[in-house]
């Protein structure tokens, strides 16, 4: 655990854990992936604090020590929950980067909320709706289709089992790992397409990938590279998913020449 100290706001009814690293600078705001919190971005904002930025790096709602949002949301709510952030901190304009989850809220607040950015840097970041082979098409229209025979017939008990197994051999790693409303709002951010966003993106923009990356392969940032009107693609020869944790001096080094560029 961090020793960096960490402070709460409420927002819309939900306890936010934040924490702010740098006594004054150029704000930056770090939003964490799927699964991850604050402390896996804290190494990224320790180094680039004394370069003369204010970094403000939140636990996302159902993440880390923040509460969960009341319902299931959809990548839309959080990012319409940053910009509430934002407003609670009297930040008009940041610089942002968003890793893997966070960099798909990024596209969103790139593409409709561009005036609250600077520039956009985007590690790994997910939002390619990959389509599902053949074979896993025919596999979930055949579960679907027993489930739904299960509940129409009364077998509720029948159908929970069947459910529950799906999801144990079949569910991604972060899909079995979530619960209650963060299962659900796994499902609907996983199935949200943002190229479309991508393609609307206004401030310039920073790829970093790593050519390791399994969660996201590399294809994906090639692809946003192409789909981003003003963006640049750096790859991080052996690194994986968490590209700017395993080159976090030469991510650093590029963020802060990227950042003060007019």
């Amino acid at each position: 655990m961090t020793t960096t100290p960490i402070s709460y706001l409420q927002i819309h009814d939900l306890k936010l854990a934040h924490t702010i690293v740098g006594e004054a600078g150029v704000p930056v705001l770090m939003l964490h992936g799927w699964g991850a919190n604050i402390d896996l971005m804290l190494p990224l904002a320790k180094q680039l604090a004394p370069l003369g930025y204010q970094v403000y790096v939140p636990d996302l709602p159902g993440f880390g020590r923040s509460d969960p949002p009341p319902t299931a949301w959809s990548v839309f709510d959080y990012a319409n929950f940053v910009l509430a952030y934002l407003d609670a901190n009297g930040l008009d304009r940041v610089h942002l980067l968003g890793h893997s989850f966070g960099g798909r809220l990024g596209l969103i607040l790139g593409a409709d909320h561009a005036h609250r950015l600077n520039k956009l840097a985007l590690a790994d970041t997910a939002g390619i709706r990959t389509p599902p082979s053949p074979s896993s098409q025919l596999r979930l229209k055949t579960y679907r289709l027993a489930l739904n025979t299960l509940s129409a017939i009364g077998l509720k008990v029948q159908a929970d089992r069947l459910r529950a197994w799906y999801s144990n051999r079949y569910g991604s790693a972060d899909y079995k790992a979530a619960s209650g409303v963060m299962r659900e709002t796994f499902v609907k951010v996983v199935n949200e397409d943002l190229l479309p966003y991508a393609a609307r993106v206004q401030p310039s923009t920073l790829l970093f990938w790593g050519d390791q990356d399994e969660d996201t392969p590399l294809w994906q940032g090639q692809r946003f590279e192409k789909t981003i009107p003003d963006a640049g693609l750096i790859v991080w020869e052996g690194a994986g998913h968490y590209s700017y944790l395993d080159r976090l001096a030469d991510t650093t080094r590029v963020l802060d020449h990227f950042f003060k560029q007019t």
